[in-house]
């Protein structure tokens, strides 16, 4: 079939302004009154509309395209045979990831000095070439893992980046945690499960804030890297296995023991969660689909 371009992206800031305000006016007279100015969204809305423009035009005129914006992508049919273009921050790339299944994903940065480009790694100019390279079969895949949790009742979430399992509003949350070999009854500020490349982010900050020796996987790699935030010791609680790693095929089970506010969610999207009931079970482990990152 012939390949459909999918075009994702997110509203500039600069239109979340005009969608907040109504009018440039009224949106200049907001900023003003703190100092500062529309100019600065308004020339990168402008940017961002140019690279959007020129990226539309790239695509192969045989090909089928769509776009669809970031609120929207829980709502989108992806088919099997879409190559995924994302415009936009490194973030965008992970909120897409969840909703695909094996389609390749090319990344395009339009602002290098804002945005790091661990997951946009292109220039807009360079998606035209990027996808008739996808054509013919001449495209480097960059098989980033990712992370799946399951509860007992079916409901189910994949991340990218990393999955937090605790109370909704980050106080303490009491579970029983089970990696292979051990289980202990615990209350902490939440549990964070990573990939390679959530390595980066989150994780990163905790393993530097407690010194961790823990060698974080990298992003191709089949591990994951699990974190407990701020385990508290008590007569009923332990500390002993607050990190380490979990390869392909090992599981961590969280069962909750909190009546109310225990939540899983994943990449820091704290409105999309899953509430979790007392008693109810979480396993977490490398998912069987991953990220196909065009290099």
């Amino acid at each position: 079939m012939v390949p459909r371009c999918v075009l994702i992206e997110r509203p500039t800031a600069y239109q979340e302004l005009l969608g907040r305000h109504g009018t440039r006016e009224q949106a200049s007279f907001f900023l003003s009154r703190r100092g500062r100015s529309i100019e600065e969204p308004a020339a990168r809305d402008e940017q961002q509309r140019r690279h959007r423009q020129r990226v539309l035009a790239a695509i192969p005129p045989e090909w089928r395209r769509a776009t669809v914006h970031r609120v929207d992508l829980d709502r989108f049919l992806f088919e099997p045979d879409d190559v995924i273009v994302v415009l936009g921050q490194d973030g965008l790339v992970a909120n897409a990831a969840k909703y695909l299944d094996a389609q390749p994903v090319i990344g395009l940065n339009p602002a290098p000095g804002v945005y790091p480009g661990v997951l946009v790694p292109h220039p807009p100019d360079a998606a035209g070439e990027l996808m008739r390279d996808l054509w013919r079969g001449r495209a480097r895949l960059e098989h980033r893992t990712m992370v799946d949790a399951t509860l007992d009742d079916g409901q189910a979430l994949t991340a990218l980046n990393e999955i937090f399992v605790g109370h909704s509003s980050h106080q303490s949350a009491r579970y029983t945690i089970a990696v292979p070999g051990a289980t202990e009854r615990q209350s902490s500020s939440g549990v964070i499960v990573t990939t390679g490349t959530g390595a980066t982010g989150w994780a990163a900050s905790i393993q530097l804030e407690r010194h961790s020796a823990l060698e974080l996987p990298r992003p191709e790699s089949p591990r994951l890297a699990y974190f407990v935030r701020e385990a508290w010791p008590s007569p009923a609680t332990g500390t002993s296995l607050t990190e380490g790693i979990l390869d392909r095929g090992e599981v961590l089970t969280i069962t909750s023991e909190l009546g109310d506010g225990e939540v899983l969610f994943g990449d820091g999207i704290e409105q999309d969660r899953i509430q979790i009931d007392w008693g109810q079970t979480v396993e977490i482990r490398v998912s069987a689909r991953a990220l196909h990152l065009v290099r």
